[in-house]
């Protein structure tokens, strides 16, 4: 019987992501990863190397994902609104991923994972931010880019806050949604404001 590598890495990768997410890196275990994924030990030594190699595909492909698939396209703050709104979402279904940043910024600011990777991809949103907001300086565009982010991140990322700040409040997709956009319609227009 042939070995499905491409089946194997998918398990090892969704087995990581979740204790990546849950035990940050310092306290995630490669033992656990495997027992999860169903997979012998040495397979993610033959596929990524090691513990760093494996948070870093993790990491990087979560995030290819995402400027893959969440364009920031059109004009005005209403097309950053729109942004941050289809970023709310993406997040929303990968709410592990919001940790990883997370906890990626706690234990390894230093190292970011997939680095050159992030480099492209941040770049061409600040480009694009350039773009949406004609007139704005690369600088302004970097920070709203990077508040936008944070914003995103943050809502998925640190649900501890949710329970403390929303306690019993009725909460619902929809309308952090909409929290989110008009937000960053307020940053947008601040930003083309100058």
């Amino acid at each position: 019987m042939a070995w499905d590598t491409e089946a194997t890495r998918h398990k090892l990768l969704a087995a990581a992501t979740e204790e990546f997410a849950a035990h940050g890196y310092a306290g995630a275990r490669v033992d656990r990863i495997a027992a999860n994924a169903g997979v012998n030990k040495q397979r993610i030594y033959s596929y990524f190397g090691d513990k760093d190699g494996l948070f870093e595909a993790v990491l990087g492909d979560g995030l290819a994902e995402l400027f893959e698939t969440i364009p920031l396209d059109g004009e005005g703050p209403d097309a950053v609104a729109d942004h941050a709104a289809a970023m709310f979402d993406f997040f929303g279904e990968r709410p592990g991923l919001a940790r990883l940043l997370c906890w990626e910024g706690l234990e390894r600011a230093g190292s970011p994972a997939a680095a050159a990777l992030r480099a492209r991809g941040c770049g061409g949103k600040i480009e694009a931010m350039c773009r949406v907001l004609p007139g704005a300086s690369r600088q302004d565009a970097a920070d709203l880019v990077l508040s936008v982010t944070t914003l995103v991140v943050g809502w998925h990322g640190l649900s501890q806050l949710d329970v403390l700040m929303a306690g019993d409040l009725p909460r619902t997709h929809a309308l952090r949604r909409a929290s989110v956009a008009v937000a960053a319609r307020g940053m947008a227009e601040a930003v083309a404001r100058g």
